[in-house]
């Protein structure tokens, strides 16, 4: 049996209607105890009040307490209230013996205290509430006021369905416009989910935003993701187109000299070939160990936290390390970092990109070349420059070739360190990696 999936909608109810259900249940309860409260001074009041009123007449009417009947208000053809009570009335004189009695409460022994009294009359007993009242400071005659506690509970339990009768009927209309309201306030969203589910990532299209403020940032958050995944898609193609275009020259020619070799070939020609061979495999080599930096470049910025580092120090270690290399070219390697750079990023990847400017400056420029590596801050920027260009070989001026994937390289480095990659072209060509300062 497939699971029930989560709803918003189901949680916002259950959410809404459980808490509606722990209100009214507070008011119930409450309707409840206070309806209780409430009968029971209205009673004891009662009783207090026909005690004050016995006492104020000069005489008691009643029939003769051996005769011991109903009170007329006792018949139920004769009431006239739904709250009417039933209420029994004893007086007695001053020694304590019944001069009249009314109701139906059982016998009750004279007792001289005065006031309120919950007492367990009859046989088998019942509770009975009583006041009881002397007519002043003589006390020649005193009143007992007395009624049922079950006729008392009976009245309690009737106000207090009272009370609460209208939270019974409102539960289910509250509900039921709760759940309508509900419904409705989600509609955006919903409308807002269905864009989504059919949205096509592969065209530049934006969502339309319900006019909600608490949607705006989804939205927005929405489109740039989509901006950014449409940015990535084209540069991805990009480097596909550069990867198949940097490739296809040296495993072209791989293949053309490899085959060449199962030909009848001069000792000189079969030498050329190999060289060749060796100049396509290093080539090719060169571009895999670019595309291995662009995946490193992006790791490194995903699992990898920025560190303090010096630029100019690491641009000492790079310069040295590449000195013998200069040496050998014929090239012309120089540092300008007399200061320190404090910045915040990734060395390795910082060196990686230092290393690929002037491994690019060491390979495509002629000999005699001067290549020289400066720091410098506010903002914080590395650069490679050479004079490659104003160099000119039998009358030429040499041209040097793009810098390839080793450019998409650079870039991404600098773009992990929030900065951008500046080519400045002219008799000096300069390559500058401006870091966010």
């Amino acid at each position: 049996m497939t699971a029930l999936r989560p709803s918003l909608l189901r949680h916002l109810l259950a959410w809404t209607l459980g808490a509606l259900l722990v209100v009214w249940g507070s008011f119930v309860w409450f309707g409840w105890q206070t309806g209780v409260h409430e009968s029971a001074e209205l009673t004891d009041g009662h009783l207090a009040s026909v005690a004050s009123l016995m006492l104020a007449q000069q005489s008691t009417r009643f029939l003769p307490a051996a005769r011991h009947v109903k009170a007329p208000g006792s018949h139920a053809e004769l009431k006239a209230h739904d709250y009417q009570q039933s209420l029994s009335i004893v007086e007695w004189d001053a020694q304590g013996r019944v001069v009249a009695q009314s109701g139906e409460a059982p016998a009750l022994a004279f007792n001289p205290s005065e006031g309120f009294e919950t007492l367990q009359l009859g046989h088998p007993p019942s509770p009975w509430r009583t006041f009881s009242r002397w007519d002043g400071p003589d006390r020649t005659r005193k009143v007992t006021v007395m009624l049922s506690v079950a006729e008392r509970d009976e009245l309690a339990r009737d106000i207090a369905e009272q009370v609460i009768e209208p939270g019974l009927w409102l539960l289910p209309v509250i509900a039921l416009v709760l759940v309508l309201a509900i419904r409705k306030g989600l509609r955006p969203l919903h409308e807002l989910s269905h864009q989504v589910l059919v949205l096509d990532i592969h065209k530049d299209k934006h969502l339309k935003a319900p006019p909600h403020e608490e949607f705006q940032g989804v939205v927005r958050a929405i489109d740039t993701l989509m901006e950014r995944y449409n940015a990535a898609l084209e540069r991805e193609r990009a480097l596909a187109s550069e990867v198949a275009h940097e490739l296809r020259t040296p495993l072209s020619s791989l293949s053309l000299h490899a085959a060449s070799l199962r030909g009848e070939l001069t000792p000189d020609e079969r030498s050329a070939a190999l060289r060749r061979i060796e100049l396509d495999a290093a080539r090719a080599g060169s571009v895999l160990s670019d595309l291995l930096a662009l995946a490193r470049a992006s790791r490194t910025e995903l699992a990898e936290a920025a560190q303090p580092l010096d630029l100019s120090e690491l641009a000492r270690s790079v310069v040295a390390e590449y000195g013998e290399i200069a040496d050998r070219s014929g090239h012309e390697l120089s540092l300008e970092a007399d200061t320190p750079c404090p910045v915040t990023g990734h060395p390795v990847l910082l060196e990686l990109a230092l290393r690929n400017l002037v491994e690019n400056a060491l390979a495509h420029t002629p000999r005699g070349t001067s290549v020289c590596v400066r720091v410098s801050s506010n903002p914080p920027v590395l650069e490679v420059s050479d004079n490659g260009r104003s160099l000119t070989r039998e009358g030429e001026v040499t041209r040097k070739p793009g810098l390839g994937l080793g450019h998409q390289v650079v870039r991404r480095v600098a773009a992990v360190h929030g900065g951008t990659l500046e080519t400045v072209e002219g008799e000096t060509t300069r390559y500058r990696i401006v870091l966010k300062s």
